[in-house]
């Protein structure tokens, strides 16, 4: 696999023969952003860095703020973020590394179930509205036994217990999806704006992903939200689409990204998706990260153009989306979307 893989990354995506050529690809590239991609990164890095023995590839889960601010600074060479850049912020532009007057790419590499996490004792799973979701970190419910959270799991013996919900301290991508979800269908209740930086002060913060999951399992009634990969033996939420109760899946994850469109108004090569959020398709999971890669349409500078082009298209292959399916339980990216994830890709230079 890893043979093929290198062949993947040195002619765009596709395959051949691995006999046929050797990697001829040297140097290093700088990557910094969601840490939600960090699993699947450090995936990515091994395999690559394995089939092409002169790369070095450091990837800093740093978070998407992060992330996006280092690679507008230029001081990184790709980027990874849970959101894309906003309209706004691509007009602004500055992009350090990028040539003047030129656009970014922003490949929608790694799409995965963003999971509501709790730990209550002997509860491993919840059904819940997004109204009911929404009034825990709106903070209007506030006790496990409320009756909006009773009356959706009638079989499940729930304690008086207080809620302590728990969010990101960081600019996080995650954090912006999850409020962009509860805006976007519970609006009478969570009446903030989609925002990276949690709007409501006070609460239980914390760091980073791995943050806010160790503090989740560290408390007694606590819930937070995190890539679905790092749920571990946490109890998780069954969210309410139409009539049913969906579980997170990557299948499902997968599902609501194929029923999106792409962001209106964005340059070629900008593959931005326009989430809905509402959708009451069948088996669809709403709360969904789609994590971006995000590069240069054209560099100021050539020394790195065919190494970022070429460990993107790993990413991008069939094998690349195993192996990070295999490492964070993330959803393969569909065929169709593929085709044009390399054809942006092809657009670097």
């Amino acid at each position: 696999m890893l043979a093929l893989s290198s062949c993947a990354a040195n002619e765009g995506g596709s395959s051949s023969d691995p006999s046929e050529s050797a990697s001829t690809l040297s140097g290093n590239l700088v990557g910094a952003g969601a840490s939600s991609q960090d699993a699947a990164q450090q995936a990515w890095i091994a395999a690559f860095q394995t089939a092409n023995e002169d790369v070095t590839i450091d990837y800093d889960p740093s978070g998407s703020g992060a992330g996006r601010e280092t690679f507008l600074e230029g001081a990184s060479d790709f980027a990874g973020s849970d959101r894309a850049f906003k309209d706004e912020e691509l007009e602004a532009g500055g992009f350090a590394k990028c040539a003047p007057d030129t656009s970014i790419v922003e490949l929608p590499l790694y799409i995965s179930p963003i999971a509501v996490i709790f730990n209550v004792e002997g509860i491993e799973s919840l059904d819940l509205d997004a109204a009911t979701v929404a009034g825990i970190f709106a903070g209007t419910i506030t006790n496990w036994n409320d009756p909006a959270i009773a009356d959706q799991n009638p079989d499940v013996d729930l304690p008086d217990l207080a809620i302590t919900p728990v969010h990101r301290s960081d600019d996080s991508g995650t954090t912006e999806n999850f409020t962009e979800y509860l805006g976007a269908t519970a609006a009478d209740v969570w009446t903030w704006e989609a925002d990276g930086v949690w709007p409501i002060e006070g609460g239980e913060a914390a760091q980073g992903t791995s943050g806010l999951v160790d503090t989740v399992t560290g408390g007694n009634g606590t819930i937070g939200y995190a890539d679905a990969s790092r749920a571990g033996d946490l109890g998780t939420v069954s969210i309410k689409v139409g009539d049913e109760y969906v579980a997170y899946s990557p299948e499902a994850a997968a599902a609501i990204v194929d029923h999106s469109p792409l962001a209106e108004g964005r340059a070629e090569g900008d593959l931005a998706i326009d989430i809905d959020r509402t959708s009451e398709e069948a088996g669809v999971y709403p709360i969904v990260l789609v994590s971006y890669l995000i590069a240069c349409q054209e560099y100021a500078e050539a020394d790195n153009v065919e190494l970022v082009k070429s460990y993107l298209s790993y990413i991008a292959s069939a094998e690349g989306q195993d192996e990070a399916a295999s490492a964070a339980g993330s959803a393969p990216i569909s065929d169709s979307l593929r085709e044009q994830v390399v054809a942006a890709i092809d657009s670097i230079q």
